[in-house]
């Protein structure tokens, strides 16, 4: 890793806590590009890191630390390197919305503190600075490791957490989260809320399948070659006073004589046909008269 040479001058402390900011605490002596530097050393870091998980790409660098939430505690051994101090390692946390599966198999809502990323330098594992940084990390945030979800942890992290904090039975999930028993206890209904269920469906009446097949039938649409006009809507049958109305309509004179005076018609058919024979009477007796005389 090309890391900077004099680590104890750009992180005082044996660990720091890193945020957004990129600040180290305590603003190291002489250093004015402290900032680029610290970015330099997380983005290392965070590559060897996915490096030895065997991820495609890191899951921690500096640009990704200004854009969230989160903390980076970050250790350091000051007397190595000739007093000029190293970098060890670094883990990474963040509070996470998720939805999580209980022992009862109820799904819960909740946001807890996560472990997102954990590394320590190969050559320095298995000599306590593991679990010194996650120590420090759990009085820092005051929470305790079985109230943690755990972000995809290999094998070594999972055999680190049941040695140190005898962490054995996860409850399963169906994401990437790890949560163990303890983690579902001593939560407030603030903490944890239940998720609402899907609503199913309910029981499909056989009225209703026939109500459903109808309107498929209805929505089906013919290409255009066979598609079929609609039919107009038939007409009303016409009552005997209509057919006659309209035979006067046909056959009326352009003259402008004045209409037959429609009196009031009694029951029955024949006063109705005295009606008509007498319009037709006055209705020819009108064009004879205007008819022009040729002697």
């Amino acid at each position: 890793m090309d890391l900077p040479s004099d680590f104890n001058a750009l992180f005082p402390d044996r660990i720091s806590v890193l945020d957004q900011n990129l600040d180290a605490g305590r603003k190291p002596h002489g250093r004015l590009d402290a900032q680029t530097q610290i970015a330099t050393v997380i983005d290392e870091l965070g590559k060897a890191s996915a490096k030895a998980q065997q991820l495609p790409a890191p899951i921690t660098s500096a640009s990704k630390l200004q854009s969230n939430r989160h903390h980076l505690y970050l250790l350091k051994d000051g007397e190595r390197n000739g007093g000029r101090g190293v970098a060890v390692g670094y883990l990474k946390v963040g509070c996470k919305k998720l939805f999580l599966l209980d022992q009862q198999g109820a799904h819960v809502e909740t946001e807890p503190l996560c472990v997102l990323d954990f590394y320590v330098t190969e050559s320095l594992q298995r000599h306590g600075y593991g679990l010194e940084l996650f120590h420090f990390m759990l009085e820092h945030k005051k929470v305790k490791a079985e109230q943690m979800a755990y972000d995809r942890p290999s094998s070594k992290f999972l055999a680190f957490l049941e040695k140190h904090f005898d962490l054995k039975h996860s409850v399963p999930q169906v994401n990437n989260f790890v949560v163990f028993d303890g983690f579902f206890r001593n939560r407030s209904a603030v903490q944890l809320r239940k998720a609402q269920p899907k609503r199913t469906e309910g029981e499909i009446k056989p009225y209703s399948l026939m109500e459903r097949e109808a309107v498929r039938e209805e929505q089906k649409v013919l290409p255009w070659p066979f598609v079929r006009p609609a039919a107009p809507p038939p007409s009303p049958p016409l009552g005997i006073s209509s057919q006659f109305s309209r035979s006067l309509s046909v056959g009326s004179s352009p003259s402008r004589s004045p209409p037959c005076p429609a009196p009031i018609l009694r029951q029955g058919l024949a006063p109705r046909l005295q009606l008509a024979d007498s319009c037709r009477a006055k209705r020819t007796s009108s064009l004879n008269r205007s008819q022009p005389s040729f002697h």
